[in-house]
């Protein structure tokens, strides 16, 4: 995690007049992830009601088609995405001193700081978020809200089950499309027989500020997420956008109720590359800030070997990626980005 104590500090964002140095993206440079802004289109990624009776096939589609979709009638009740939305503004409104009582220390996942892809990145991007990774949160939660702390958890560990819930029903839906389940996916049998479960998740809170030139700086650059899959909660101003090959950025505008949902790196390589894992990034605005809550899901134990699922190859293949351990993936993620897909793919898997 790089150090949040800069001459701009993340926390006073919102109160800049203007846009500093470090913080001004250009956006004609060559780089296919990050084309410019004129490169956005109006075409919208599929809504899905998952009540639908094919909802199986749907869901694949939107998979094959855009790595990413949206969610109705999903079973999360409003309440509940209410509250965790409010827990996030009141934590970000808090001073810059208050914020950075719990700030990421550099070994850890947890805590508050700046996007965890920025070192890969020239210049600095428009936000600030809160990880909560580990039950590591709750002595953080007992420094910043020393009145409110059990409200607060119990919000974070109601979203975390609810997310947990919606997340393995999803799994089963989209490998469902593919002809397979669960029981299929080699690693996936022998943590549980470990007693670990199929995905950890990960939640993390954004916000991103008022910005006083918008065009010319980023919120979260483009990236795609390790994990199996993201479900997303944005709040009602819009900045979410998708990157389709034959269309560009596509902004994702927010539906009451409505998650977004974005296939990672992990589901892309069980499904042999069937399934894309979806570039996105979020842009920032000059009238409102914007809030959201990612759900990053699915990750076996570090030593645990990942590869495509052997029955959705078949028996003479090709496999598309060459097995490695989930740690050794992450680290090779670590190294080279946006690369790292590239990296364990196998170079000519005809022979």
């Amino acid at each position: 995690m790089p150090s949040i104590t800069e001459d701009v500090s993340i926390g006073n964002l919102g109160s800049l007049q203007t846009l500093p140095d470090s913080f001004t993206w250009n956006f004609t440079a060559a780089d296919s992830l990050l084309p410019p802004s004129s490169a956005t289109v109006k075409e919208f990624i599929p809504v899905i009601n998952l009540s639908d009776p094919d909802v199986t096939t749907l869901l694949g589609n939107a998979c094959k088609t855009w790595g990413a979709f949206q969610i109705a009638n999903h079973g999360i009740s409003q309440s509940l995405l209410d509250d965790v939305e409010s827990l996030s503004k009141t934590f970000f409104d808090m001073p810059s001193e208050r914020k950075l009582e719990a700030a990421s220390s550099n070994k850890g996942v947890s805590g508050y700081g700046e996007p965890r892809i920025s070192p890969f990145f020239e210049k600095k991007m428009w936000s600030e978020g809160l990880t909560i990774a580990d039950g590591s949160y709750r002595n953080q939660f007992l420094t910043i809200w020393p009145r409110d702390y059990t409200k607060y958890c119990g919000i974070i560990e109601e979203y975390k089950g609810e997310m947990e819930n919606l997340a393995n029903r999803l799994l089963s839906c989209i490998l469902g499309s593919l002809g397979v389940t669960v029981d299929d996916i080699e690693w996936a049998q022998k943590t549980e027989k470990s007693g670990s479960k199929m995905g950890r998740g990960v939640i993390r809170l954004n916000h991103y500020p008022v910005c006083p030139e918008p065009e010319r700086a980023m919120g979260l650059a483009a990236h795609t997420d390790s994990c199996l899959l993201t479900i997303l909660h944005q709040s009602n101003m819009g900045g979410l956008q998708v990157f389709k090959e034959e269309s560009g950025w596509v902004t994702v505008e927010p539906i009451p109720g409505v998650l977004v949902v974005n296939i990672g790196d992990l589901f892309h390589i069980l499904s042999n590359g069937k399934f894309p894992s979806v570039v996105h990034r979020a842009r920032v605005n000059q009238t409102k800030s914007r809030i959201s809550i990612a759900y990053l899901w699915g990750g076996p134990a570090g030593d645990v070997k990942i590869s495509p699922i052997s029955k959705i190859v078949g028996p003479v293949g090709p496999y598309l990626y060459r097995p490695v351990t989930w740690s050794e993936y992450l680290r090779i993620k670590f190294e080279v980005f946006d690369k790292a897909l590239d990296a364990i793919r196998v170079v000519n898997p005809t022979n």
